[in-house]
């Protein structure tokens, strides 16, 4: 899933129902340009895996296991809130050789949350992006979660292969023109794609059919981005407020003056 434009980069299909991620690691080198960065859930957790990315020139972003073992080999930053250190994990071995990465470790509230990547260079990759960078990694479950639920993916139509293998197709084919939609509408509200809801644009494809017979609208873009059709609920409601996100490559710690005391 391209992180950019929401949509599949690659669709793959096997017929084994244990078929497990990583039998597609070969598959994901062969496909996957140089000067790519790669978000990678721990199901993509081997090291001999990470080298082979390395050596073609493909960076990563993943989550370190718990109670991994590694060397430190150089402190870039190291504050109450932030710890951003080059180390060595590995134990030397085929499936398991010494490789050198960046461990980033974020504090939230009581939490700790620890990140791996292979870009070494904090200016390049400062270490509060690493986290929201592979924070935003969830936009695949995103994707899945409609094609399944808001698609009906999750209910087959048939059980011959050649019947499955359409509906698949088929439903991430609607997929792709579904979110092509969602980006014209944005562009046309001039506000970021994430402020427009997919599932009511999909909803409100009845609605516009309905004007459309009518004789009353022909472009779905200007009927979704027409202010009498905001009860369509076509924007999201913005529930969070934005926190500004802090690209210094060198963070200092970001506290007010009463968490000092204890």
């Amino acid at each position: 899933m391209d992180l950019v434009t929401h949509l599949p980069v690659e669709i793959w299909f096997w017929i084994n129902p244990k078929q497990a991620d990583t039998h597609w690691e070969d598959d994901l080198l062969n496909i996957v340009k140089e000067k790519t960065l790669l978000l990678l859930d721990r199901g993509f957790y081997h090291f001999a895996f990470w080298q082979k990315l390395i050596d073609r020139k493909i960076d990563f972003i993943t989550r370190i296991k718990k109670g991994a073992s590694y060397q430190v080999e150089q402190v870039l930053t190291s504050s109450y809130d932030i710890k951003d250190r080059i180390i060595k994990i590995g134990s030397g071995t085929k499936k398991t050789p010494v490789i050198t990465v960046r461990l980033v470790e974020i504090r939230s509230g009581k939490a700790w949350h620890s990140y791996l990547t292979s870009v070494l260079e904090p200016r390049i990759l400062p270490p509060y992006v690493v986290a929201d960078l592979y924070r935003r990694r969830w936009r695949i479950e995103d994707a899945f979660c409609t094609v399944k639920r808001l698609l009906n993916l999750s209910y087959l139509w048939t059980g011959s292969l050649n019947g499955v293998q359409l509906q698949i197709w088929g439903t991430w084919l609607f997929y792709a023109i579904l979110v092509d939609l969602g980006d014209a509408v944005a562009d046309e509200l001039e506000m970021p794609f994430e402020q427009i809801s997919l599932e009511m644009i999909y909803r409100g494809m009845y609605h516009f059919s309905v004007a459309y017979e009518k004789g009353l609208v022909t472009d779905p873009i200007k009927y979704f981005t027409d202010p009498q059709n905001r009860d369509l609920g076509i924007v999201k409601r913005v529930r969070k407020p934005n926190v500004r996100l802090i690209v210094s490559p060198f963070p200092a710690t970001q506290r007010s003056p009463e968490e000092f005391f204890f």
